[in-house]
Order: structure tokens, then C-alpha cells, then sequence
């Protein structure tokens, strides 16, 4: 286990860490009091459950507090939880003092270096919940990760993608640049724990691309194609029966094209064939 203090360079890594720093100390609670996001991530895990062996390594980029580091640890895997922010390290070491688990490594590293992992040759790498979308460019992400997967290594990835048709409805309140701001070919300004970060929206085909033709995509799923997302809280309260027949139509047919490729995040899941 090692604390790599990246050189904070480009002003955009040292808001990231900053602001998911300040963030750290209340995740785990905000996280738990969301049942919509409670309900997605049993989703992922079922999806990723149905690619891993038992014995695998599991390598997972920004980790956060360690939430599905954790679990997949408790389910008996290998992982090395990896994340930039200080802070969200510092709650990944408190729940392993409480906690030991003798499989469970972690590394304070920025996804740009992925040439600096400690622990090497995973059977799968996984991402959740748009810690990717702070990203420019994914092939800084990629051109180090292929060396260490194993071949049929599989990754999942949970990212926000361009297209959001619930956000679209922000046009009904006439917020236009708003419903659409996931289209901006820079990315669109987003304000967390009083920083200013940049959130960059990544399609299927951008991954792909990123990844090269070391890997095939396998399967798709969408997040929240036309259901509220976790942070339409008010909408799930005030309206339970139109959000439950939103989210029985996401059941339906977020697994079909296009919509396995649409929603507020998509699981796109590839695998190294050579």
C-alpha cells in the first residue's frame, strides 16, 4: 500500500483532488441515504458478477472511499482500489483499520499513470459512477492499462455518456444550455464541494476507440435512460408511481440499441483479446 502524491501540474487533477477531498468525509452517508443509487449499483454488480472468476484480481480506478472495492473484497476477490483524491484514501485506510481484509491493497494514483501501479496483471478493471468523466481524453487512461490485464482480461466502465433524454426535459423549464450541455464538444463546467471541475462526456465509441483493437465490446447496458437519476431526488418523492413505471421501461429496454448506449451513465463492459 503506497501514497503517490502526484505533481499536481495541470490545474484541473489538483481541483479533482481538492474537491473529492472535501467530499470524502460525507460519501459514504450520502451514499447509502440514495435508494436510486442504492438500485444502480446492485445493478452493476450483477452485471459485472456475470464476467468474474473466482480468484480473480480486480484492479478499480477511482475508487473513492472504497465502496465497491469492498465489496468485491468481501465476495473473496483480489482488489487494488486505486484513487487520486487524498481525502478519499484517508477514508479507504480508516475502514481497513476497522476492517482488515488480507486481499485488499490500495495506491493513491492518478489515472494518467497507470505505469506506476504497484500490483500488475489483473483479470478485470472496473470504473464506477463517472470518475472518468473527469477525464479530457481516455487515452491517457489507456495507453499503460493494456499491460496490465491479462489476455481475456474484462473491463467495466460506469461513465456519464452525451446522451441523457431525461436531461432533455430541462426544456420544458426553458433551460436549454442546460439539456444539451452534455453535447459541448470542451465539456461542461460543474461546481463540487466549491471547486470548479470540467465534466467530459464519453460515448461507447470513445471507449472503444480508446481501447483499440486490443479489445471487443461485450455488452452494454444503459443507466437511467429515461428514469430519474440519483440526483433527481425530489422527482422520485413527489411522483413514486411515474418513476416506477419510468424505470420498469429502463429495465426493458436499456440492454437494446440504442439505449444501451444512452441514460445518465452507461456500463460498458470490453474484453482484451490480445
Amino acid at each position: 500500500m503506497s501514497l503517490i502524491k502526484e505533481p499536481g501540474s495541470a490545474n484541473e487533477w489538483s481541483a479533482i483532488n481538492r474537491a473529492f477531498s472535501k467530499q470524502a468525509v460525507h460519501f459514504d452517508e450520502n451514499d447509502s441515504a440514495n435508494p436510486i443509487l442504492q438500485a444502480w449499483r446492485s445493478k452493476i454488480y450483477k452485471h459485472i458478477e456475470g464476467f468474474l472468476k473466482p480468484g480473480d484480481r480486480l484492479l478499480e480506478l477511482n475508487a473513492g472511499t472504497g465502496i465497491d472495492a469492498f465489496y468485491f473484497a468481501e465476495k473473496g476477490y483480489a482488489v487494488h482500489a486505486t484513487d487520486l483524491s487524498t481525502g478519499m484514501v484517508r477514508q479507504m485506510e480508516k475502514k481497513l483499520v476497522e476492517n482488515p481484509m488480507p486481499r485488499f491493497t490500495y495506491q493513491q494514483i492518478s489515472v494518467e499513470h497507470l505505469d506506476r501501479l504497484e500490483q500488475d496483471r489483473f483479470e478485470y478493471v472496473f470504473s464506477n459512477f463517472g470518475g472518468l468523466n473527469c477525464v479530457r481524453d481516455l487515452s491517457v487512461v489507456t495507453q499503460h492499462l493494456s499491460d496490465k490485464l491479462i489476455p481475456g482480461a474484462y473491463l467495466t466502465w460506469v461513465v456519464m455518456p452525451p446522451v441523457c433524454p431525461w436531461e432533455w426535459l430541462w426544456i420544458l423549464k426553458g433551460e436549454w444550455r442546460d439539456a444539451f450541455r452534455r453535447f459541448q464538444s470542451d465539456g461542461a463546467p460543474a461546481r463540487l464541494e466549491g471547486e470548479l471541475l470540467q465534466t467530459y462526456y464519453h460515448s461507447h465509441s470513445d471507449i472503444r476507440k480508446a481501447l483499440g483493437s486490443s479489445f471487443v465490446a461485450v455488452k452494454s447496458e444503459g443507466l437511467g435512460v429515461f428514469s430519474a437519476p440519483p440526483s433527481a431526488m425530489n422527482f422520485y418523492k413527489k411522483y413514486p408511481g411515474l418513476y416506477r413505471q419510468m424505470n420498469h421501461a429502463d429495465g426493458i429496454l436499456s440492454r437494446y440499441f440504442p439505449f444501451n448506449h444512452w441514460g445518465d451513465h452507461i456500463i460498458a463492459t470490453f474484453q482484451k483479446v490480445k
